[in-house]
């Protein structure tokens, strides 16, 4: 991926099983929300491909690539402010998973429930704190029957007692057979969800293996704890 004479990505080359957790860690800059970007389908590579389930969807949108199953929950949660809880997850049942209805309404409670919401599910949206936000951003991910889903730092902002509230909620995502791709700055709390670690500098992968192997190693010390120490 270039912009301009910018290359941002260059030979980002990895795959994700089904069912695995994979964290995607790296010093700001290093291309790590581009290349969801890429994978989500919000912008093309130049050159490249993406596939997933074995096709090609280099060319496809957005709204397709969420009908197949690829779900994306943003670092800042934008939900509808004048919708309560309930209605912001009825919205991604049916546009994003496609379904109608009664059977909206039931995925949307379903995932309320999953997802630690059920309470305020009549909550309009915008009174909402950060980690009801977060995890509303995620309730809006999972309503469209996701089989891969994409985080982009959800973690950030939170208190290290809400971070572990999130974690609950997707190590449960991830026992459900759903594949995770996890930006987070927050190592810690990533670890404790992911048994992969995909480290990025300046557009390219450095390291890609077990996150106690990938963190000890020097060149990912040097490229990027080293940096977050000083």
């Amino acid at each position: 991926m270039r912009f301009g004479d910018l290359q941002v990505l260059e030979r980002v080359d990895f795959a994700v099983q089904n069912g695995a957790a994979v964290g995607i860690v790296g010093p700001n800059g290093a291309g790590k929300t581009t290349l969801l970007n890429v994978l989500s389908g919000a912008i093309r590579p130049q050159p490249g491909t993406v596939s997933f389930q074995g096709r090609d969807v280099t060319r496809t949108r957005p709204d397709q690539r969420c009908r197949m199953g690829v779900g994306r929950a943003f670092q800042v949660p934008r939900p509808f402010g004048g919708m309560t809880v309930l209605e912001n997850v009825v919205v991604a049942a049916s546009y994003g998973g496609g379904l109608k209805g009664a059977r909206a309404h039931r995925r949307a409670a379903d995932v309320l429930d999953e997802c630690g919401l059920a309470e305020i599910a009549n909550r309009r949206a915008e009174s909402l704190g950060l980690l009801h936000r977060k995890r509303l951003e995620l309730a809006r991910c999972l309503a469209t029957g996701p089989k891969v889903v994409l985080l982009d730092e959800i973690g950030a902002g939170l208190t290290d007692a809400e971070a572990a509230d999130l974690v609950a909620a997707i190590r449960h995502i991830r026992s459900s057979g759903t594949a995770i791709v996890w930006i987070e700055h927050i190592v810690h709390i990533l670890v404790q969800v992911v048994d992969r670690l995909v480290c990025m500098d300046t557009g390219r992968v450095i390291a890609d293996g077990p996150p106690a192997e990938v963190l000890k190693d020097a060149v990912v010390i040097d490229a990027y704890l080293g940096k977050a120490a000083t």
